[in-house]
């Protein structure tokens, strides 16, 4: 993030400070807009860039039976786009290789956190894993599925604490044949 714009998001959290009734000078308050400002620039790291590169693609030995990999419970966390408040959960995302094309492991991971720190609605973050992994790998099919809680329903509005909302997305494979997709969820609930 360059120099203006932190300098100017710091400018701004003063402001709102004031507006909201209170004294950005005071003591405890002195600090926070540089502490907000370096916040953003954590959380909302992906804000702007348009493809995710950090991959490597290997290849493995391949039967003409290739089984899904699945990874569960990534932990993510994001800001929803509407009210600017976190939300937060776990992803699970699965594939099935195609002519043995598999990805690092620690890459699909990354791969949520990229997707994920940006101003974002979880419908979203959920397709864009899936269509990225499609992207990079061609495989025989992706299924996403996240299950995040929200701040914009916890602390304002409705105030209910605890809901999970759940959001899927499942391609080629995951998406013709409901066997597969059941295999995929059945995982889910067997950890």
């Amino acid at each position: 993030m360059s120099v203006n714009r932190t300098t100017n998001i710091e400018e701004s959290v003063r402001n709102i400070i004031k507006l909201t009734g209170d004294n950005p000078e005071r003591e405890g308050l002195l600090e926070t807009p540089k502490r907000v400002a370096r916040m953003y620039q954590e959380i909302l790291s992906s804000q702007g860039k348009k493809k995710f590169e950090e991959y490597k693609i290997f290849t493995a030995n391949t039967t003409n039976n290739s089984q899904m990999i699945l990874i569960n419970d990534i932990p993510f966390y994001s800001m929803c786009e509407h009210h600017m408040l976190p939300f937060f959960g776990t992803a699970h995302v699965a594939y099935i290789p195609n002519n043995g094309k598999i990805i690092g492991l620690s890459k699909i991971p990354r791969l949520v956190d990229f997707v994920s720190r940006k101003l974002n609605v979880q419908e979203n973050i959920t397709r864009d894993v899936a269509l990225i992994l499609d992207e990079i790998l061609n495989p025989k099919g992706v299924a996403v599925v996240l299950d995040a809680r929200h701040m914009c329903v916890e602390m304002r509005g409705i105030k209910k604490g605890n809901c999970v909302t759940r959001t899927s997305f499942y391609s080629g494979k995951f998406d013709k044949y409901p066997q597969m997709r059941y295999e995929f969820l059945q995982n889910l609930n067997n950890k």
